[in-house]
């Protein structure tokens, strides 16, 4: 099994604390110096994955993730998971965008996308 670790890529680096808990394999999409070779990977690896997780945190600077992941929520709801990590750190924490993160987590449920609130209950649930 693999999963490929989308959404927020700025503010917390939540991927460097899951990555060692997973027993599957998964991608990365985080390089260093981002070129058209890695985007066909990303596109490539989005696909090809057994689950495409999206994490977002306070970190979130623009909505792309959000869009991947209601787009996904509508396309391939059962190997599609959200990691509402926004509560986590409370840098640039506002009540608004909480709010606002809790509707769609609650929009992506309505589609059948499984969400979690902790890197251990995603760590959990592929280990599972």
């Amino acid at each position: 099994m693999k999963v490929f670790l989308g959404g927020t890529c700025s503010g917390w680096k939540w991927r460097d604390k899951l990555q060692p808990l997973l027993k599957c394999d998964f991608y990365n999409p985080i390089v260093r110096n981002w070129s058209e070779e890695d985007r066909l990977k990303e596109v490539h690896e989005r696909e090809t994955s057994d689950y495409v997780l999206y994490g977002i945190t306070n970190g979130i600077k623009g909505v792309y993730s959000i869009a991947e992941v209601v787009d996904d929520s509508n396309k391939r709801p059962e190997k599609t998971l959200f990691l509402n990590l926004y509560k986590e750190d409370e840098r640039n924490f506002t009540k608004q965008m909480s709010h606002s993160l809790k509707a769609v987590e609650n929009l992506l449920r309505g589609n059948g996308v499984r969400c979690f609130d902790s890197i251990e209950s995603v760590a959990n649930f592929l280990n599972g």
